[in-house]
């Protein structure tokens, strides 16, 4: 028998008390004690609340437990495993499958037994009870707290600083000056791009010392704060979907404002009445908007996926189908139909998560793998992945030295860098060519039995010198370019914080957005940034972006 003993805190507070050595010592003793156990390893996850089972140690053990490594499973008390009564009987469901035992310390008992088993799942119905009770004890006293206009401890917005004495942001003049200039360029530009590009020009930056996008202009625009309102309880979450308005509470002159009302209603009314022009613009009445359409290439034949409606759904959505168009046409290819739902999610998440780097810059090569593709069963190749880290640590450097996306056209196009690999092996093979003939001629000189003049000898020498520098010029400057990043422009990113603004992030899926959003911003989104979209087997086996740049997927 060997046993896995899993033990867990949430907070600093509880590290620092010994939680984690008292746990460890307790099953340790418990196990060889009681079960007679002396074979286990220990699991530890310091600081990971209890609420999911996303923790580092435990899915470290759980992929043990499944591989057959272990009989019994330790805890010291059973919600150091999860509060969640979902996950912990998916967790038992596995537990079961690969016969491991589950025990508790704390609890006293062993799900070897039925009595058990049934006063484990008891137990566990009572501690989610427990999470829920104290959850809505803490939304009922945060709603109490600004039904009074008091301060809940969410970041501070730009303009303001948080009061120690008054326990409440109060104005900082330095930092009103920037809001005061956003309202009043916003009523005389009324465009959130113009404004963003304006600061980040002149090294104004956001509260987090940042850069500024449209979404971030627009979200200071609509924020009721700046006029002296506390409005709470507006959404699910912090980005979430917005709340219906009889759940709001709004408390109206609660604080001093840095602009008036009247202001803030005119640049409230002005988004409004743009988003209402761009929904017109975009909006096409007359034709099915297919959201990948045009994009979508046969990894086995070549050809461009031809799109049409699917099915619609019990909900109302119908998504677009893609279909080889070389099947069409007769052309032998077994290729398979994708979907908006099959690609869609992957395609939505990787495209955000690929702006996301190009804002904040990854650190290293493991760094933006994690950040591009999570904890999925997708990776990247090497190539794409160093490429694209190139690209970014260039930009890194461009961004240091103050220039903007419009000068990264310097940068050299990446379809030219392949183009010259060939100009590359063609002056490689003529400069070969040329020092063998710079040697032929010094033997001709030295060693032939019919003599050759020494100003005929330096003069053909000087001609094959000349022509082996010319080569050697053109060599290095090609291989300047080469070593430079693949990229040609990023131009496109101002477009992108548009077309994001325009999009009501509602959910987190390509449905979700689907059925909130006009298909043809959700084209123009996904065709701004993205060429080709190759796939294979239903999957996306790589997507080349209009910069450049390849991404080629492997699937574990």
């Amino acid at each position: 028998m060997k046993a896995a003993l899993y033990i867990r805190v949430s907070t600093t507070y509880q590290i620092d008390k010994d939680s984690l050595p008292v746990q460890r010592q307790d099953l340790i003793n418990y196990a060889k004690y009681a079960f007679n156990i002396d074979d286990y390893e220990i699991f530890e996850d310091a600081g990971f609340s209890g609420k999911n089972t996303n923790r580092p140690a435990f899915q470290n053990m759980m992929d043990k437990i499944i591989s057959g490594e272990f009989s019994h499973l330790f805890v010291w008390k059973i919600d150091r495993v999860s509060r969640n009564l979902l996950d912990f009987c998916d967790m038992y469901e596995e537990l079961k499958k690969y016969n491991c035992t589950f025990v508790s310390k704390n609890e006293q008992f062993d799900t070897s037994s039925a009595m058990g088993e049934a006063m484990l799942k008891i137990i566990l119905v009572f501690a989610e009870l427990e999470r829920k009770l104290t959850s809505e004890r803490v939304t009922s006293i945060m709603l109490a707290r600004a039904e009074k206009g008091l301060w809940n401890g969410a970041n501070v917005p730009l303009g303001y600083s948080y009061d120690e004495e008054t326990k409440y942001p109060v104005i900082n003049e330095n930092e009103a000056k920037t809001i005061r200039f956003i309202f009043d360029m916003y009523e005389k530009r009324q465009s959130t791009a113009a404004i963003s590009k304006y600061l980040n020009e002149n090294n104004v930056h956001t509260k987090r010392g940042g850069s500024w996008t449209s979404k971030g202009i627009g979200d200071i625009i609509h924020n009721p704060f700046y006029y002296g309102t506390l409005r709470y309880n507006y959404r699910e979450s912090a980005r979430g979907k917005k709340k219906s308005e009889d759940e709001w509470i709004v408390k109206e002159n609660n604080h001093e404002g840095i602009i008036s009302e009247e202001q803030w209603l005119r640049c409230n009314k002005i988004i409004e009445e743009n988003a209402k022009k761009n929904a017109s613009r975009f909006r096409s009445m007359n034709q099915i908007q297919h959201i990948f359409g045009g994009l979508i290439y046969c990894k086995t034949c070549g050809a461009k996926y031809i799109c049409s409606l699917d099915k619609p759904r019990k909900d109302g959505y119908k998504p677009s189908r893609y279909i080889c168009g070389g099947k069409i046409k007769g052309v032998i290819c077994d290729n398979k139909i994708v979907t908006d739902v099959t690609i869609g999610d992957f395609m939505l998440q990787y495209v955000l998560n690929f702006i996301s780097c190009i804002n904040k810059i990854p650190s290293n090569l493991e760094d933006l793998e994690n950040r591009l593709l999570g904890n999925s069963d997708v990776c990247l190749d090497y190539d794409s992945l160093y490429d694209t880290f190139s690209m970014l640590a260039y930009i890194k450097q461009m961004r240091k030295n103050n220039y903007k996306y419009e000068d990264l056209d310097k940068m050299v196009d990446f379809e030219k860098v392949k183009s010259n690999k060939s100009e590359i092996d063609s002056l490689l093979e003529n400069k070969s060519k040329l020092e063998r003939a710079a040697e032929r001629l010094t033997n001709l000189y030295l060693y032939d039995d019919v003599p050759m003049s020494e100003r005929e000898f330096y003069k053909r020498k000087t001609e094959i010198e000349d022509k082996l520098s010319e080569v050697n010029e053109k060599l290095n400057a090609l291989n300047n370019e080469k070593n430079k990043p693949k990229i040609t422009d990023l131009g496109f990113m101002d477009e992108m914080d548009d077309l994001l603004l325009r999009l009501d992030f509602t959910g987190s899926s390509l449905k979700e957005l689907t059925m909130n959003n006009d298909r043809k911003i959700l084209k123009d989104f996904f065709e701004t940034i993205i060429e080709k979209i190759i796939v294979c087997d239903k999957r996306v086996d790589s997507i080349i972006f209009r910069n450049g740049l390849v991404h080629k997927f492997y699937y574990k």
